[in-house]
């Protein structure tokens, strides 16, 4: 029952000591002399003799093999005593945990807490520094022990906290934990600033101890602090009866009560109760070990100290003034087992505080139940018997078989016993539990169990062996508490841990593999486990293959050899069908290497054996209804696929290479009752994903793959016998689905060919014994798929070639889309145009290049394409579209182009040439009907959203908005904001256009390829679009008008809120659905929002007059041409009046506004040109008088360089004309310095607008006189 564990003893903390020689020196029993103590942690060992003592700490070191391990090794070694005559009686090493966060959990530093016999407990660190001492008691120190705080596992239970004990022969000391720790730490933190600089004594925190004097027992050697308890109400009821007799008053709440056990003589144990409040804690001043030249200050108020590093005078004067000694509150027992011959040793306290082991004189060990106070088990024959607890949590392991998995986690109790007179160890599985575990150990050995922790840390049970000198630790698996049932599935588990160890191990000779294997499976009781075991070991991959099929061999016989009705018939079929897939592979092998081939690469046969236990086994006929455990098998698709193409490399690559016999392949498979359909799927999934090799030697692949298939067809089960050559045979329906719906198009075509050939054939040897028209009929039928799927993988894989052509370095878009008959078909009717679309986006192909692309198919005399392109992709998209005349038409495909590059424009509004090339691909539809859909489509879906944000962001900010506020509000920035409002009024114009256009032809029909009619899937884009409701033209041409004045407004930075120019009809109308009929505004305005539209508009003009005023093109003679898009573009005047005459400005005013502006840039040409539309002269006439006085006023009194000549003409002209000159403000002009030339042409062009009896006639003529003799003079 101790399974294998008993060997294993945790030889990792094989600790030596490097004592000196009285430590080492001496064997037997002077160990049991000495007063030995181990910390929680394991990594200080104090052993103490009399006065001497000797600290050991842990340490790693090399041995001669050059493995580490860790040792104790000597830390420190001194003289402890300092009043004479008194010796060590006990010690403790207690772990003080780090405060700092980054902590790792390891303790900080551990304190050595030593007793005396002369009543002293002192204090030191690790390195034998005294930190503090006290004399809280004169009797001799009997015992040390100490309690650490331990989270309550469940609810109910009290809290534990820290707690110091000190128990004298008739008096218990307990320090509470918090309040030594502080005062600890700050004595070690004084003790290193005296080291370090001699710096001023500060006085720490005084200790907070309770001091209880121990009544009605007769002697008392050793004691157990239980912790703070409360008793449940029957309980306390019983206690009050018991002790104030049958009138006693009990309390509302049962008080907390800190518990005590003692064990010695009369009684043998004591249980003590204090009551929580009942005595105040006593304050004892600390004095610190550090010589000063306060001490004698300190001294007085000490009330126990003794240190080192004092002159003799002071040692004399602290030695007359005795400590105070406080006296004890008295504690009665409240009850104990009495047992007058018996006399207790030694209490071990269990860690979860229910139990204690206590030894006694008779060689007995004891065991007690704290709560009830009464013993619960007895051993005999432990004579100076010592004891230790361990408590281990549940594994993960074991929780999954458990039935309690939901619970919390589980924890099993044992207790260590080591009988030095028997030189035994034993473990003791708690309450009533067997022995589970024994070991011989020496009979000098010392149990050293702390029985406290650092927080944390698992109190570990040692065994420390003097002659050996090595430190070994007691580690116990859970699953040894568990009994029964439970026990076996247990023992199961640790078993199939076991052997899952052995296959991870590398280094394991096959023979030694195959023996221990086979002893666990046997060994292991359980099914289900068995099941596992057997799975694990066939997916190994360094198991040989002899080795696996010894192993399943011996299993199987094993099994037959039981009682059928006990035998699990899941693990009986698993194990016969392992067999005879391990006996094909080993029989395809031989076939293989016979034919003087490598047959399969070493990885190859390693991958076979990861499918056999994936699913291979679903593969044979006899265990096709075992279907519950494969798919649990089946981690994922990808994996499967991946099984399938390695087993089928395995069995079918070498015969379609030619290098292995084909037919005895075949008889082996057929033999092993392996389905024909199974092995058809293998040999297909083998054959397209090695594609590239296929290709490379066609002529022999495609010749080795028809002749397997022809004998996979031949198999019996294959084609079935009842097959009607009339109807569709699931055999090749089978090759069909499979290259339906492979990628690789390929080697389907090529599968497809074969497979369309090889039907042929069957079907004609089929039908040769019946008359000709059934055989006529066959044919069609069942051929005529053929023909389908051959004409559709023809079409699949030229567009697959196009869509791997790689784009340009740096194109957007993603990777190529895999495609497929399956994925086609799937993709409606539009899945061709669609995948198309993706890749004219890939390539960034312009819509005029493809437009010109598409031309050369309808004209293909035409060699332009060749001559603008390098590359061969035109070609090949024109043979697309020639094999998809319907589905690849120009309006699909130029309506898939507008709608991916919207969608990829919606992804990124940044990117602001998506959306104009969007709008461009759209513009080159044909079909008004298609093109209205989709521009309403793209309106409604994509563009409203941010246009009217856009509205409202400007009506917001009055002007146009900065990038800031366009990222925020609209989500692009400001010169993206402005291309996108360009774009609006574009997609609105084609809206408007289409509109008109739409009652003047049908709509289109759209239409399919013959081969391609089985498609199902989403509607493609021109269907949707004719689905499409007819819009309401005014409310478009609404929009269109707010689009143009938002962009004019981005465009030219101008100052306007758009919606105020729209009264509140104008306003209502805006962002509503363009096919419902909206209230427009209609009449006369009112002239408010006339001159504001009005003021707006010319704003507009100037703006585009700024714009395209460019000095280095202004002083030459013609006008520059102007370009056609952006803030030069020539068409915005023209926009401008047609604007004016939809919001009822007069165009009269603007083309005047547009004339001045142009003069008074210095822009005469161009102003000349728009001169000739103005209808009222005599205004413009007037207007551009005073531009011309300001042009002279700036030459003749204005210019920094005045001549003589001018200051001369100035006196000559007639006195009305100077002093009408000399109010011009020639800096109104925004380009005052102009040639004569073009201001003596400006006033000729002035008289001949104005009429003779014009008020300013005479000034003008007066003008004409003065330029014409400032040009004389020049």
């Amino acid at each position: 029952d101790t399974s294998d564990w008993e060997s294993a003893w945790d030889s990792g903390d094989n600790k030596e000591e490097e004592a000196e020689e009285e430590t080492t020196g001496k064997s037997g029993p002077w160990l049991q002399d000495c007063v030995v103590s181990l910390s929680p942690c394991s990594d200080l060992l104090v052993v103490a003799r009399e006065h001497k003592a000797v600290f050991l700490s842990a340490k790693w070191r090399t041995d001669d093999s050059g493995r580490e391990e860790m040792t104790l090794a000597v830390s420190w070694t001194g003289t402890l005593s300092t009043e004479e005559g008194e010796c060590v009686s006990s010690s403790i090493c207690i772990p003080l945990a780090s405060q700092k966060r980054s902590s790792t959990g390891r303790p900080d530093w551990t304190c050595v807490v030593v007793g005396f016999t002369s009543g002293h407990v002192r204090f030191y660190t690790e390195n034998g520094v005294l930190l503090l001492a006290q004399l809280l008691h004169e009797d001799p120190v009997l015992r040390l022990k100490c309690r650490t705080y331990e989270i309550p596992r469940h609810p109910g239970v009290t809290e534990q906290h820290e707690e110091l004990s000190i128990l004298y022969p008739a008096a218990l000391v307990t320090i509470d934990g918090f309040s030594l720790f502080q005062s600890l730490r700050a004595c070690r933190n004084q003790v290193a600033r005296a080291a370090a600089a001699g710096s001023d004594v500060i006085q720490p925190p005084p200790l907070a101890y309770k001091k209880w004097g121990l009544q009605d027992m007769d002697t008392i050697v050793d004691h157990s602090s239980v912790g703070v308890m409360t008793l449940c109400v029957f309980d306390q009821m019983k206690n009050a009866s018991i002790l104030g007799g049958f009138n006693a008053s009990v309390k509302g709440s049962p008080p907390a009560m800190s518990q005590y056990i003692t064990v010695g003589g009369g009684p043998y144990t004591g249980f003590y109760y204090a009551v929580e409040g009942s005595s105040q804690p006593l304050l004892s001043h600390v004095a610190l070990a550090v010589a000063s030249k306060l001490t004698s200050a300190l001294f007085s108020a000490a009330s126990g100290w003794l240190g080192w590093n004092k002159n003799k005078h002071e040692e004399e004067a602290v030695q007359k003034q005795k400590p105070k000694v406080e006296p004890a509150t008295p504690l009665g027992i409240r009850f104990g087992l009495p047992d007058s011959r018996r006399h207790g040793e030694s209490i071990c306290l269990s860690p979860c505080n229910i139990l204690a082991g206590v030894t006694d004189d008779f060689g007995r060990v004891t065991l007690l139940d704290l709560a009830r106070g009464i013993t619960i088990r007895m051993w005999k024959g432990y004579r100076d018997a010592q004891l230790g607890w361990l408590q281990v949590p549940e594994e993960r392991g074991d929780r999954e078989f458990s039935p309690s998995a939901s619970l919390p986690r589980r924890h099993a109790l044992f207790l260590v016993i080591y009988a030095p007179r028997r030189g035994i160890l034993e473990i003791w599985a708690m309450q009533q539990g067997p022995r589970v575990g024994a070991f011989t150990v020496g009979k000098h050995c010392r149990l050293l169990y702390a029985g406290y922790r650092l927080m944390g840390v698992n109190s570990q049970v040692c065994l420390l062996d003097p002659i050996t000198g090595a430190l070994r630790t007691v580690n116990i698996p859970f699953h040894l508490a568990l009994s029964d049932k439970k026990s076996e599935r247990a023992k199961d588990m640790h078993l199939l841990k076991r052997l899952t160890t052995l296959l991870r191990s590398r280094e394991v000779e096959p023979d030694i593999l195959e023996s221990e294997a086979k002893s666990v499976l046997l060994d292991i009781k359980h099914p289900a486990i068995k099941k596992q075991a057997l799975e694990s070991l066939l997916a190994n991959k360094n198991a040989p293959v002899s080795c696996l099929t010894n192993i399943t061999c011996t299993l199987y016989d094993t099994l037959k050899q039981q009682d059928p009705e006990e035998v699990d018939t899941d693990l009986l079929q698993l194990c016969s069908s392992q067999l005879k897939l391990l006996q094909l592979y080993t029989d395809i092998q031989q076939l293989h290497s016979a034919a003087g081939t490598e047959a399969c690469s070493e990885d190859v046969s390693r991958h076979v054996h990861t499918y056999k236990h994936t699913g291979v086994h679903t593969l044979l006929v006899n265990i096709s209804d075992i279907t519950h455990g494969v798919s649990t098998l089946h981690k994922s698709r990808l994996r499967t696929l991946l099984l399938c193409v390695f087993t089928g490399n395995f069995l079918f690559w070498g015969c379609l290479c030619g290098k292995s016999p084909l037919h005895k392949v075949c008889d082996t498979l057929q033999q092993a009752g392996i389905s024909p359909q199974q092995l058809l799927s293998l040999l297909l999934n083998v054959w397209l994903q090695r594609e590239k090799e296929v290709l490379q030697k066609s002529e022999e692949t495609v010749r080795n793959l028809h002749t397997l298939l022809i004998a996979l067809s031949n198999m019996k089960g294959a084609v079935e016998e009842s097959w009607d050559p009339q109807s569709v045979s699931p055999w090749w329906q089978q090759v069909r689905s499979t290259c339906i719906q492979s990628h690789n198009a390929a080697a389907a075509l090529l599968a497809a060919f074969v497979a369309h050939r090889a039907a042929k054939a069957s079907i004609t040897m089929s039908s040769s014994g019946k008359n000709r028209k059934s055989e006529w009929e066959a044919v069609s039928l069942e051929l005529e798929q053929w023909v389908v799927c051959v004409r559709q993988l023809e079409d699949v894989l030229v567009l697959q070639t196009l869509l791997l052509v790689p784009p340009p370095q740096g194109a957007a878009g993603g990777a190529a889309a895999q495609c497929s008959i399956k994925t086609l078909l799937e993709g409606g009717t539009g899945g061709i145009a669609d995948s198309v679309s993706k890749w004219v986006f890939r390539h960034s192909l312009a819509p005029e290049r493809l437009k010109e692309i598409l031309q050369k198919r309808e004209d293909k005399e035409s060699h332009l394409i060749q001559t603008l392109s390098t590359t061969f992709f035109p070609e090949l998209l024109v043979a697309v579209c020639q094999r998809f005349p319907h589905s690849l038409s120009p309006d699909l495909l130029f309506a898939h182009c507008c709608w991916e590059y919207v969608v990829q424009w919606n992804k990124d509004p940044e990117e602001g040439q998506y959306l104009c090339w969007a709008v461009e691909h759209l513009k080159l539809v044909s079909s008004p009907h298609i093109q209205l859909g989709i521009s309403a489509m793209m309106w409604s879906t994509f563009i409203v959203k941010r246009f009217s944000a856009a509205a409202f962001l400007m009506e917001k900010v009055g002007k146009a908005p900065k990038d800031r506020l366009c990222r925020r509000d609209v989500g692009m920035g400001d010169k993206a904001v402005t291309s996108f409002l360009g774009c609006c009024v574009q997609l609105l114009q084609i809206l408007m256009e289409s509109d008109s256009a739409v009652e003047e032809v049908s709509a289109p029909e759209l239409s399919v390829e013959e081969v391609w009619c089985g498609a199902e899937g989403p509607a493609s884009i021109a269907e949707l679009a004719l689905e499409q409701r007819g819009v309401h033209y005014p409310l478009v041409q609404h929009h269109c008008l707010l689009a143009s004045l938002l962009h004019a407004t981005m465009t030219f930075s101008l100052k306007v809120k758009p919606l105020s120019l729209f009264d509140s009809k104008g306003k209502n109308a805006f962002f509503r659905d363009l096919t419902t009929i909206q209230l427009m505004p209609s009449g006369d305005m009112d002239p408010g929002l006339v001159s504001l539209r009005q003021e707006f508009l010319l704003r507009m003009l100037t703006g585009w007059v700024q714009a395209i005023d460019d000095p280095s093109s202004s002083s030459s003679a013609g006008c520059p041409p102007l370009p056609s898009s952006g803030p030069k573009a020539d068409w915005w005047p023209s926009l401008c009046l047609e604007l004016g005459s939809l919001l009822q400005v007069n165009p009269d005013i603007l083309r005047r506004h547009l004339v001045c502006e142009l003069y008074n840039q210095g822009l005469d040409l161009r102003a000349e040109e728009v001169m000739l539309e103005v209808e009222d002269k005599d205004v413009l006439g007037s207007q551009l008088l005073v531009l011309t006085g300001q042009r002279l006023s700036y030459s003749l009194l204005h210019s920094q360089s005045q001549t003589q000549a001018a200051m001369e003409l100035l006196a000559r002209l007639p006195p009305t004309l100077c002093t009408w000159l000399k109010a011009m403000d020639p800096s109104e002009l925004r380009c005052p310095l102009v040639p004569l030339s073009q201001t003596s042409r400006l006033v000729s062009r002035l008289i001949e607008i104005l009429p003779e009896n014009h008020a300013q006639y005479s000034l003008a003529l007066h003008l004409l006189e003065a330029v014409e003799a400032l040009t004389t003079e020049d």
